[in-house]
């Protein structure tokens, strides 16, 4: 009888934990056309139309990461408290799902609107997270934390993909048709939609709410927030961490958010072109998320996260002195390699490093770095490329070697700024990279076990 009962733990856990992977699958799609394949350069190019699109794109980001800045750490302590984290994943899912459609009413033109509509996906999408994460140890023992986020990561990765196949062949069908560049957006919104389902059927939250005595969520969610940010001074090694992270995540995101922009506008690859770039990015993707999670394994996670950056840096230093499209894919791909160890190992340094009571309080505090960091890389980068691209101009008119209006001109601008607002994304990289040499992970984790030994 009890080995029976065992067995069926067994099983219900390993359901929780496809569950968990099938959402990564599906909100992966988001990432893959929203930010990489479609509609960054979509608003850029379209929408947009002129070196200015950069600008928007990065204000766009920044707007929409202040407000996930802000409301993350609430969020969290709140899911902390209330013992109703899937409910919340629930809410910010479905605002991310509805807004990624109403972007197919997104034209040419409409500046405002295709703004608005990616700032509300955008925050809907990031907040999700925070639940998403935090549901990791309510699906997995301590000692399968790492692979099993390496596995979300690897199978979302591969969700992005078969996506990206279904608007591939939607637009090579369609050639030169931007109907139906707005149309895969809709698509994702309903892939996105899908595969989020097993997660609110299928995992079972173990609750751990808190004693509130008497207070709103909001004074405790406040009061918490306030005594979060006091005690994470007595966890060095993720203060430590986190310090790191606010830095690097920052290039991380910017080549995240610009890598569309990047292959437009340096080496004019075509929507096709850049849906077949962002499948092979993808795939290194999975690649790198399987290997860096046994890796981190073997060589401890914060070990394998600093290979993981040098190799981002390396990689990023080489997009800028390609010249051609073979390049540029050959420097994506190992961008992305790299990329799915930085952002796999960095959610599971997390949840070792973060008392089991406080998951998704610290999951919380991680985002309102992550967050803070993100709405500086990309305002930073399009800033940079947008103001190079026209100061580079004005010294071609200022010495008539080009008339105001010169489209050639205009693209030749455009391409030197956007090329050398590369070292934006070094530089985060590298700055990011110092104060994580200096994380002691075992510390880390037995700080973690310390507190949660004290409060029992």
């Amino acid at each position: 009888m009890e080995g029976t009962f065992k067995v069926k733990k067994i099983k219900q856990k390993k359901r929780a934990q496809w569950a968990w992977y099938l959402y990564d699958f599906g909100n992966s799609a988001y990432a893959a056309v929203v930010l990489l394949a479609i509609y960054a350069a979509y608003f850029k190019e379209t929408v947009v139309g002129t070196a200015q699109g950069s600008a928007l794109w990065g204000l766009s980001l920044t707007i929409s990461m202040l407000v996930v800045a802000i409301i993350s750490p609430f969020l969290g302590t709140l899911a902390d408290y209330s013992g109703r984290k899937k409910p919340l994943l629930f809410i910010m899912t479905a605002i991310s799902i509805i807004f990624t459609a109403l972007l197919f009413l997104v034209e040419k033109g409409d500046v405002f609107m295709g703004m608005f509509f990616f700032i509300i996906a955008e925050i809907g999408y990031r907040s999700s997270q925070v639940f998403y994460n935090s549901l990791l140890v309510d699906i997995a023992d301590d000692n399968e934390i790492p692979k099993v986020s390496g596995n979300g990561w690897a199978i979302g990765s591969l969700g992005g993909i078969i996506c990206l196949f279904i608007v591939l062949a939607l637009i090579q069908l369609n050639p030169g048709d931007v109907f139906f560049v707005r149309l895969s957006l809709l698509i994702t919104a309903i892939f996105f939609a899908v595969f989020t389902i097993p997660t609110f059927v299928l995992i079972k939250e173990k609750p751990r709410p808190q004693e509130r005595e008497g207070k709103s969520l909001f004074r405790v969610a406040t009061e918490r927030l306030s005594q979060t940010i006091r005690s994470v001074s007595k966890f060095k090694e993720f203060l430590r961490f986190m310090i790191a992270q606010l830095i690097y995540n920052d290039g991380i995101i910017a080549a995240l958010d610009f890598a569309a922009i990047i292959g437009t506008v340096l080496f004019d690859v075509t929507t096709t072109e850049l849906i077949i770039f962002v499948i092979i990015v993808q795939i290194t993707n999975v690649i790198g998320a399987y290997v860096y999670g046994i890796l981190g394994e073997k060589i401890g996670l914060k070990n394998a996260l600093v290979n993981s950056l040098i190799v981002m840096i390396l990689s990023v230093a080489g997009m800028m002195f390609v010249r051609n499209k073979m390049g540029y894919f050959i420097a994506g791909s190992i961008s992305g390699f790299a990329m799915a160890g930085v952002q796999s190992l960095d959610r599971t340094l997390v949840s070792v490093f973060a008392p089991k009571k406080k998951n998704a309080e610290f999951n919380g505090f991680f985002s309102l770095v992550g967050r803070t960091s993100s709405m500086i890389g990309p305002g930073v980068m399009g800033a940079v490329a947008s103001g190079l691209s026209v100061w580079v101009m004005n010294i071609l008119v200022t010495n008539h070697i080009a008339l105001p209006n010169n489209q050639s001109a205009l693209n030749v601008a455009e391409k030197i700024g956007h090329r050398f607002a590369l070292i934006t994304i070094i530089f985060f990289l590298l700055i990011g990279l110092i104060p994580l040499l200096f994380v002691d992970e075992e510390d880390g984790r037995k700080a973690a076990l310390q507190s949660d030994l004290e409060k029992n």
